[in-house]
């Protein structure tokens, strides 16, 4: 039973948050009890962490569109609320996210901002996994020196702390983007650094570390130091995740191959491929039968390697079409999620930016120390054309004004928006746009308004700003609607500036 007290509720989550096994099922409930607790104290916060967490075990065990959602939701909701540790948390698993639909530009952007976003007290062991991310992330992109730097950074880290495990944790990620890149002489001199770690810790290597020695080992032609490195762990199961077994396993009938122990290999592969098919595990079977029809093709049974390269073929296309299905999936999450962001901060009358979407950006222009010109704009006698004539034609009035101010030349950050019943918003940075403004008043007044209003004319009043590096948005939007008021007092449809 999960405690509601909040210091309970995060020495539960955190364990969740550091747990690299597999072992799904079991987690997903944790977390989902961590989740309703934490929603039931009013912790919103821990609430969304605890939805993280059920969205990697999801995202893990294949479910990659509802955990791209859910990513983005809280990803959304930690930048609203300006809670950067946990914008930092939703940028780390957007990591992977955007790694499996194969957009590595935008999987390192993720990676750097999660690790930018990290506050100065956050905890060392998850400065040290944002690290190893942001490296492995570097390393997709073939920025090697950049990702050994990381991954020194975070080795030191660990160190600093006496975080072992973690320094464990941190080499082996090193000493397999080494391998991967081909350069195994660095590898294997990492290799021998997780040795004396190993030794620190008074522990063998777990699975996952034999695998990235072992793939060394065999890079290297040492075939049967391979076999060592795995042998008295494989016949070990009950003692790691499943997942990680079949990974090593195959590596060892690879060894095996190479040593021409053809028996030994083909009881290993079938091994292998019995875990897959026990823990649906496609794509560590697809890569085991090409390596089976290796072993057939060595032993001299063509017809047998044949097959299982057939095999090989038609489950490589079905793992293929699986991926793209499940890339597609998240791809249209992103999209739903983005347009329904989108729908939030957008008016639906007039498709313009709407007030949420003002009070996000605004200020961070003004502030920002570049030149701003900030106009409130708003339609003259209004209310008689919807009394006189109806809502209707009101809609229709203000519908086209919008489509004249999405038409101004508001390059870069600018943006127009409508903040309410007939009063716009325009803003744009760079230098002063009151010709600009003044083009677009004398264009609502001489827009054949005829076809919708009548005799009735349409005009705009205006009052604008241009302001460079404020502090207080307000001031802005104070002096803006003075001038709008100007320009109201003196007769209406005219421009007012300062």
């Amino acid at each position: 039973m999960i405690a509601a007290a909040p210091d309970s509720l995060v020495d539960d989550l955190v364990s969740l948050e550091t747990y690299q096994g597999h072992d799904i099922e079991a987690n997903l409930a944790r977390a989902e009890a961590i989740e309703q607790a934490a929603d039931r104290a009013g912790e919103t916060e821990l609430a969304h962490r605890a939805r993280l967490v059920r969205a990697d075990l999801a995202q893990r065990d294949g479910d990659v569109g509802s955990a791209a959602r859910t990513f983005l939701m809280v990803h959304r909701w930690a930048l609203d609320h300006e809670r950067p540790a946990l914008a930092a948390r939703s940028h780390f698993h957007l990591t992977l996210t955007y790694h499996y639909l194969g957009d590595e530009g935008a999987s390192l952007q993720h990676a750097i901002s999660s690790v930018e976003l990290l506050e100065p007290d956050s905890p060392p062991g998850q400065r040290i996994m944002h690290l190893i991310r942001l490296a492995n992330a570097l390393a997709e992109a073939d920025e090697a020196d950049a990702a050994r730097e990381r991954y020194r950074q975070a080795e030191q880290l660990a160190v600093a702390i006496g975080d072992h495990t973690r320094q464990l944790l941190v080499l082996n990620n090193l000493a397999y983007t080494e391998y991967e890149w081909g350069e195994l002489d660095q590898a294997w001199t990492v290799v021998e650094r997780m040795r004396g770690v190993a030794r620190t810790l008074g522990r063998e290597f777990l699975l996952v570390e034999r695998d990235t020695i072992a793939n060394i080992q065999i890079a290297r032609g040492e075939y049967a130091d391979a076999v060592a490195t795995i042998w008295s762990a494989v016949n070990a199961p009950e003692w790691y995740e499943v997942h990680d077994l079949v990974d090593v396993t195959l590596t060892m009938a690879i060894a095996q191959r190479h040593l021409g122990r053809f028996d030994d290999a083909r009881q290993t592969f079938h091994r292998c491929l019995e875990l897959c098919a026990e823990r649906e595990i496609v794509s560590v079977r697809v890569r085991a039968l090409a390596e089976q029809a290796e072993l057939y093709a060595d032993m001299g049974d063509h017809r047998s390697a044949f097959e299982t390269l057939k095999l090989h073929l038609t489950e490589a296309g079905r793992l293929r079409s699986s991926q793209r299905e499940a890339q597609a999936r998240a791809q249209q999450a992103v999209f739903e999620t983005a347009e329904a962001r989108r729908e939030a901060r957008q008016d639906a009358l007039t498709k313009l930016w709407n007030r949420r979407y003002v009070d996000e950006h605004l200020p961070r222009l003004v502030t920002g120390g570049a030149p701003v010109t900030v106009a409130m704009l708003d339609l003259d006698y209004f209310k008689r054309i919807n009394d006189t004539l109806s809502h209707e034609v009101g809609d229709q009035v203000l519908r086209t004004v919008a489509g004249m101010l999405a038409d101004l030349p508001l390059a870069g950050e600018g943006f127009a928006a409508r903040l309410g019943g007939e009063e716009f918003l325009v803003v744009r940075v760079g230098a002063p746009a009151a010709a600009m403004l003044e083009y677009l008043r004398a264009t609502v007044e001489s827009y054949d308004w005829r076809p919708i209003t009548g005799d009735l004319p349409v005009t705009i009043s205006i009052g604008m700003v241009h302001v460079t590096a404020v502090d207080d948005l307000s001031v802005v939007l104070a002096a803006a609607d003075r001038n709008l008021y100007e320009a109201k007092r003196s007769g209406r449809n005219r421009l007012v500036s300062s």
